[in-house]
């Protein structure tokens, strides 16, 4: 089994999904946060009552996944002509760790253009790996070649800041075809802003993310195995938190996906391990 496909793999029980934390995605003291969405996402899908295809997913990290089990609770709140509304809830014990709201819609042929321009990068094929193996399991989980951007630690606090924005080719490492859960995960894949921009661990972490899917199954199957452009960037850093944004694009030019998060940062030196 792939192991995203393992990470996200729930099984029902009653009114409740049952899954685990895996460790192939694990990140300094949690899962990675793309995954834990990823299976929220899953769960959704997998609820009986769910139509269509997913249209919008905000998911909201409450506090630290622990590593072992948890249990997922999906709740369909309005079902319409064209649209359907869920809540989910991520549980560990009695303590909520994590909630979602997703939004499934029918997509019907009509006008489309898409205004945004997928940046002139180089193929993948034209960027070397990064040579260095990942002190992160989950980084190694993704196939990453960056066209810009590559995260650099700065030698002394007066160097100058390093740039928001990243232009990265990505896919599953090992490979596997496109799909929600996959681009739900690969929505969340970039390194966070304030540490590409003050290049230091500190410690941060996503508060909420909204992802907004553009594409149907038959983009995503033409997708395949190929990989996916993400371009993610920041406006603005102020007061402990940024925002993030980020678009993926096929390599013929498709834009299957953009989103938005809000990170928390404190701009001290974080220490990993180290009690907060």
């Amino acid at each position: 089994m792939h192991p995203l496909d393992a990470a996200t793999r729930l099984a029902r029980s009653g009114d409740k999904f049952k899954g685990a934390t895996s460790d192939d995605y694990w990140n300094f003291t949690g899962p990675f946060g793309g995954v834990t969405a990823a299976t929220l996402l899953q769960a959704a899908i997998q609820h009986p009552a769910r139509q269509n295809l997913p249209l919008a997913m905000t998911m909201n990290y409450c506090a630290p996944v622990a590593k072992g089990a948890f249990d997922i609770l999906v709740s369909e709140k309005r079902t319409n002509r064209s649209t359907q509304h869920f809540s989910v809830d991520m549980m560990q014990g009695e303590d909520v760790v994590a909630t979602a709201t997703l939004v499934f819609a029918s997509r019907p042929e009509g006008f489309a253009l898409t205004t945004g321009k997928m940046p002139p990068v180089k193929t993948p094929e034209e960027i070397d790996p990064p040579k260095a193996k990942s002190p992160l399991a989950w980084i190694d989980r993704f196939d990453m070649r960056f066209a810009s951007g590559f995260p650099v630690m700065r030698p002394k606090e007066d160097a100058p800041l390093g740039s928001p924005r990243t232009e990265v080719w990505m896919r599953d490492n090992p490979v596997r075809k496109l799909d929600f859960v996959s681009l739900m995960s690969m929505s969340d894949a970039f390194f966070a802003r304030p540490f590409q921009v003050l290049g230091k661990l500190i410690t941060l972490g996503t508060v909420s993310m909204t992802t907004y899917f553009h594409c149907d199954e038959q983009d995503l199957a033409e997708a395949g195995e190929d990989y996916v452009l993400g371009v993610a960037d920041a406006n603005v850093f102020n007061k402990g938190y940024d925002d993030q944004t980020a678009q993926l694009w096929t390599r013929g030019g498709k834009l299957l996906a953009t989103s938005q998060q809000i990170i928390y940062f404190r701009d001290k030196a974080f220490v990993p391990g180290a009690k907060k």
